[in-house]
């Protein structure tokens, strides 16, 4: 292909283009596995491993491992700050899907890393009537239940039903997350409440595919 054959950037031709060659890098990568371990171990890679269960197909576009920067920020904060993430949607065939989060300080944005950051675990749970229950435990004391439901095939969005904290937990009291797969990468936006403070924007990232 020469210069001129070249897909025009934002064109369809050059996201597919450009999730072709992703895939080269990433199609043969997976979570870290025990072999000593029973049964079917978790998979981030559609490719490898148990396949993914018919009732979760609804957030197939999401199972892999992401990596990338975000900007927190939110009223409860002293002041915002940038992280970054690597997030992951892994399966071992059953009906429910894993997440895990990590972040890590930076200096500034696109900067050093300076010290870890905030940490998440959690299971997204679709049901019959595609509602998508979403169990999030925080690392800082905060556990959440959200419900949710696709808006479309590569945009999902909730909103949490409970929260529970623990006496030296930080302030929450309600959030929000929307999360989109748009041109092979991942965004997010989490909107929190605190008991001072409605729902505002506390997190946002975009992050990029480096697992499946």
């Amino acid at each position: 292909m020469t210069s001129s054959d070249q897909p025009e950037r934002g064109s369809g031709d050059a996201a597919v283009q450009a999730a072709a060659e992703r895939a080269e890098q990433t199609r043969g990568r997976n979570v870290p596995q025990f072999d000593d371990l029973p049964g079917v171990g978790d998979t981030a890679n559609l490719r490898l491993g148990a396949e993914l269960n018919q009732a979760c197909l609804a957030l197939l576009p999401l199972v892999g491992v992401w990596r990338g920067d975000g900007e927190a920020k939110h009223p409860a904060l002293p002041e915002s700050y940038w992280f970054r993430q690597q997030v992951t949607f892994a399966h071992d065939g059953r009906p429910f899907v894993f997440y895990e989060s990590r972040a890590w300080r930076l200096d500034r944005e696109g900067g050093e890393v300076v010290a870890p950051d905030f940490r998440e675990v959690g299971w997204l749970r679709p049901q019959a009537d595609d509602t998508i229950e979403f169990l999030l435990v925080h690392a800082g004391g905060v556990s959440e239940m959200f419900f949710g439901k696709p808006r479309n095939q590569t945009t999902w969005e909730f909103a949490t039903d409970a929260v529970i904290r623990t006496p030296s937990a930080e302030d929450a009291t309600a959030a929000s997350r929307l999360y989109g797969v748009v041109e092979g990468a991942l965004a997010y936006v989490e909107e929190r409440a605190t008991s001072e403070h409605e729902l505002q924007p506390r997190l946002s990232a975009k992050l990029d595919r480096v697992v499946g």
